[in-house]
């Protein structure tokens, strides 16, 4: 683990006990995620696109061409419940509800209801266009832990630009006062782009966030789903070292940045898994490739299967989608591109892709 001495940050001891004291379930579950991380097992984040309804069309959105394409089932609470029931006993903690524009579902409070809040720490993804001081209340009251809310920029235009709404920059900043208000943590999710990570605009965004009290997760920009083949929007190793130098100093962070005091690198598949609309479980928001269907097999099977993908099962420092070219090149353009989304895993790996799960290590020590 990177922690050599074994000890837990302040920090992190904070964010145990209040777990602990909120959601005990949730917490014991927590507690046995170094030992699972060691038996090369999953401690996934679900992150549930449970309906991709949205009143935003964003310039760079994600799961524009997974719109749709398999209407055949699609999730309901009940299939929430059933996917939880699965997550719980395979000792996973968190979910993220996201869309879409989960504020505009008719049937979130049965989502949360079906998640079953006394086991599982709850985010939400919002754009913050409803996100009032009722709205914020009541989604404390029925079980929401935290708001990850997209914010683009500090300039009115821009963020508004991004995002095609006008008007939404000044809702976002009234949501992060209604979030704080009610007692819901709350972080800001940005998209940095290799324009804009050196910005000095980049620098008073975070300090202004930070001097509101709330952390700044950056999404690296990564050319799939909407801005598939925009190679000029990307990062390099340089700019991810600068953003750990920020790390040291801002209240800012990305998926590469260690949690729970340990470092897995990338976190697809050992950290996060994405759920669609229609069931397929993705490595990640933004590796489009259907590792197996909730719908049609168990979740655990599924993440096996995707830790015995030798990308997904051995640690790895970088971001594959946001960073690495040769992955870019291997997989995502030669397999992945201008195919039907996701592209099943059969399609994308080979035999030669594939570890034995002993040979797994999933974390850097």
């Amino acid at each position: 683990m990177n922690n050599k001495s074994g000890q837990l940050s302040q920090s992190e001891k904070e964010r145990r006990n209040s777990l602990k004291q909120e959601k005990p379930g949730a917490f014991e579950k927590i507690m046995k995620y170094d030992e699972k991380i060691k038996r090369g097992e999953s401690i996934a984040i679900l992150q549930l696109q449970y309906d991709y309804a949205c009143n935003f069309a964003c310039e760079h959105c994600c799961i524009t061409r997974l719109r749709g394409n398999n209407p055949e089932r699609v999730f309901t609470p009940k299939d929430v419940a059933e996917l939880c029931r699965q997550a719980d006993e395979m000792g996973l903690a968190h979910i993220v509800v996201t869309g879409g524009e989960p504020l505009i579902f008719p049937d979130l409070d049965e989502i949360v209801k079906a998640i079953d809040p006394k086991k599982f720490f709850i985010s939400m993804d919002t754009n913050g266009w409803n996100l009032d001081d009722e709205k914020a209340k009541h989604l404390k009251s029925i079980g929401v832990d935290k708001i990850q809310l997209s914010l683009d920029s500090l300039t009115e235009d821009n963020h508004d630009a991004f995002r095609r709404k006008p008007g939404s920059h000044a809702r976002c900043l009234t949501a992060i006062d209604a979030a704080q208000k009610a007692g819901l943590s709350i972080i800001v999710a940005t998209v940095v782009t290799k324009e804009r990570v050196r910005s000095q605009e980049f620098v008073d965004f975070l300090e202004f966030l930070n001097g509101k009290g709330v952390g700044v997760f950056v999404t690296y920009a990564k050319p799939v789903g909407a801005w598939e083949g925009k190679y000029d929007v990307m990062i390099d190793k340089d700019d991810m070292n600068y953003m750990k130098g920020l790390e040291k100093k801002y209240n800012v962070f990305t998926h590469l940045t260690p949690s729970y005091d340990l470092d897995l690198g990338c976190i697809a598949v050992k950290r996060m898994i994405s759920i669609t609309k229609y069931g397929d479980v993705l490595p990640c928001p933004y590796i489009h490739v259907s590792l197996g269907n909730f719908f049609k097999e168990p979740l655990k099977d599924i993440v096996e299967r995707g830790l015995n993908i030798k990308l997904f099962g051995q640690y790895c420092d970088t971001c594959y989608v946001a960073e690495d070219r040769d992955f870019l090149e291997n997989y995502e353009t030669q397999k992945i591109y201008g195919k039907p989304l996701p592209v099943p895993y059969e399609e994308v790996f080979t035999k030669e892709d594939f570890i034995d799960p002993k040979d797994r290590k999933l974390y850097k020590e």
